[in-house]
């Protein structure tokens, strides 16, 4: 089987910080094709993931074929949604820094804080920014909080600082890799491993050791390998792969 250059769709729901993503499509493209679908709402709109969901069905609906899917945090949990409500549309889930409950990412942590503490909202973004990035120079953390700001506005996050959208524990029938990092505090190794009860027959769980909450930006090779090597799992019995290692 040949992967064609549209059998791998990679979401972005966050437009404003893709220039994570950018090392690890990179390093994906270099052996297999991949398309990016992207999502962004006005700061107008109400927040709302399914409507992300139902426009990326939208965008697949005309395929004869399914197509591998795979994104970080709420862009993650699109594809998690659309897999659980159109499986036979999906070959295959890729989840990077995504947990159970699914619906945990640093938006929660940062309206957790918000309302929990006696600090601004800068002062909970810088402190955040630093901790996801594994920053230490204040000035530097300076330098992204606008993306995350962005991020706040702009991306379909299911939390707000009135209500936290919890999400029920349940698997996926489609085949399915999930990758998370050791030092993620938003979405912690505990929260991370409740997969293994969901887990089936030839999907992955695989920990990256470092890297924080986007350790694919920091180790694109390592995390990059993972999802090509699950690729490669999933068609071995078929005669012809035309990947180029």
């Amino acid at each position: 089987m040949k992967f064609s250059s549209d059998d791998v769709l990679w979401l972005s729901v966050s437009p404003s910080l893709q220039c994570f993503d950018r090392s690890l499509l990179s390093y994906l493209n270099d052996s297999v094709p991949v398309q990016i679908w992207e999502y962004q709402q006005t700061e107008d709109e109400g927040c709302s993931l399914d409507m992300a969901v139902e426009l990326l069905h939208d965008f697949l609906t005309m395929r004869d074929r399914p197509i591998h899917l795979i994104g970080h945090s709420t862009s993650g949990l699109v594809g998690l949604m659309y897999a659980r409500r159109y499986p036979h549309k999906v070959s295959s889930l890729g989840l990077l820094a995504v947990g159970l409950p699914s619906a945990v990412n640093w938006q929660a942590h940062y309206y957790t804080h918000l309302a929990a503490f006696p600090w601004s909202s800068q002062q909970v973004l810088t402190q955040m920014v630093g901790d996801m990035l594994g920053c230490q120079n204040q000035s530097i953390s300076q330098k992204f909080i606008p993306y995350f700001e962005d991020d706040l506005a702009c991306s379909p996050c299911p939390h707000s600082l009135f209500r936290m959208n919890n999400s029920r524990d349940e698997g996926v029938e489609v085949p399915l890799l999930v990758c998370s990092s050791k030092t993620d505090f938003v979405v912690s190794p505990i929260v991370m491993r409740r997969w293994s009860k969901f887990l089936k027959k030839g999907d992955r769980f695989w920990e990256c050791p470092d890297g924080r909450h986007f350790f694919h930006h920091f180790y694109p090779e390592q995390v990059g390998e993972e999802i090509l090597n699950f690729w490669l799992s999933l068609h071995s019995r078929q005669p012809v792969l035309d990947l180029k290692f």
